[in-house]
């Protein structure tokens, strides 16, 4: 086998692992339940398993050490043949394709279609300690009593390498749209709607709705106020979508009629922010609902206001 052989290298890229394993007798079928497109585990027999990966080019056993190229899967499942036979067993094999990938997702895919809720829901809650806790408090300089508020708000969950999500919730308070901030990403997950992360002290209605676009800007602001009791820390996500303006006018409609009712923005201290204040202030007219700008006054936004008072740079 040594020296460049054409018809090896023609078996090895134009055989697929997966289309040998159903045409081989005894059968072997493709365990659905238990498969993707990256990793397809055919079953045989009692507690038989090959697993096919790297595109139908490779394999492995998980219950051995036995894995290979096509190859080496024959010479695996009949040892009892030499070269040539093996040879002769691959050639009508020469691109055909396994009839079972139909429907099967990548493990990205999978993961991406599952209900945001559920993915928010299978995250580990806030806790003393950890990557995230480390992030949140030495980094973002967000103190213990506001980190405990939005962990009994159910606002903020630890996501993988010390990352924060931040939920967005709908009118059913479910998670519709989650952002990800952490020491080395910023964005959010797929597959999501914008309304609004909200943070409150208070389960009765405030009249102080306190509009600013980052959540790690909300519990800035909120930690810089100590937390008022009659005001409603939300979060716009930086942009102004559709979902976004209707939750702020579910917002302000349900507080119209309190007194002392206020739209506070405290959008970041730039021309973005200031045009979000902007459209702020003309959802707060068409509500009937008093307006005021509370500009961050030192820095861009209200975290880098909350470092700086803490002796921290931004």
């Amino acid at each position: 086998m040594s020296g460049h052989d054409a018809e090896l290298e023609l078996f090895r890229n134009s055989v697929n692992c997966a289309a040998v394993l159903e045409h081989r007798s005894p059968a072997w079928h493709l365990d659905r339940k238990g498969s993707t497109r990256r990793a397809m585990k055919f079953r045989r027999g009692e507690g038989e398993i090959v697993i096919v990966n790297h595109g139908g080019r490779g394999w492995w056993d998980p219950q051995s050490a036995a894995k290979g190229d096509v190859f080496d899967l024959v010479q695996f499942l009949d040892p009892g043949l030499n070269f040539g036979q093996v040879r002769q067993v691959l050639r009508p094999f020469i691109g055909v394709s396994p009839t079972g990938m139909d429907g099967l997702q990548t493990n990205e895919q999978a993961v991406i279609d599952r209900p945001l809720q559920e993915r928010w829901m299978a995250r580990r809650r806030l806790r003393r300690g950890s990557k995230t806790w480390a992030y949140l408090t030495v980094e973002r300089a967000l103190p213990v009593t506001v980190l405990e508020l939005a962990d009994a708000c159910n606002a903020v969950r630890e996501g993988p390498y010390g990352s924060a999500w931040f939920a967005h919730r709908d009118a059913d308070n479910e998670a519709c749209h989650i952002e990800i901030r952490g020491p080395d990403f910023k964005g959010s997950l797929r597959g999501g709607n914008k309304a609004l992360f909200r943070v409150s002290a208070n389960l009765k209605p405030q009249p102080r709705l306190v509009v600013v676009e980052a959540p790690i800007d909300a519990l800035s602001l909120a930690a810089l106020e100590g937390t008022r009791s009659d005001s409603l820390y939300v979060a716009t996500g930086g942009g102004m979508g559709p979902g976004t303006e209707r939750a702020i006018e579910g917002r302000l409609a349900a507080i119209s009629s309190l007194p002392n009712a206020l739209l506070v923005s405290g959008a970041d201290a730039n021309l973005a922010g200031d045009r979000f204040a902007v459209r702020h202030a003309e959802l707060a007219a068409r509500a009937g609902v008093a307006f005021e700008r509370l500009r961050p006054p030192d820095g861009t936004d209200w975290n880098d206001v909350l470092k700086r008072q803490q002796g921290r740079r931004p």
